[in-house]
């Protein structure tokens, strides 16, 4: 195994982490800023008022794309094991 094929495995995963992260992450960051903003706008100052909101979009978010999020990641899975007998020999 070359230390290409080692930097192209690993430039793989990352990738995957992102994709897999990135719906998640937006959500939260989406619902984070409406809910400051809503905060700042009626000077509630709460911190737990952003947690439960916040929650709830990531719920909704893994129902929505985690039939995708699961395929991408059985797919990426399945070729890396398959490229094992190459990796090796």
């Amino acid at each position: 195994m070359t230390p290409g094929t080692v930097m192209e495995i690993g430039r793989q995963a990352i990738e995957v982490t992102i994709l897999m992260a990135a719906p998640m992450l937006l959500a939260a960051l989406v619902v984070g800023l409406i809910v400051s903003i809503f905060q700042a706008a009626t000077q509630i100052n709460e911190a737990t008022l952003q947690f439960i909101p916040k929650l709830v979009a990531i719920f909704v978010v893994i129902l929505v794309f985690g039939p995708w999020m699961l395929q991408y990641l059985i797919d990426y899975i399945q070729r890396l094991f398959g490229s094992i007998p190459q990796l090796i020999g």
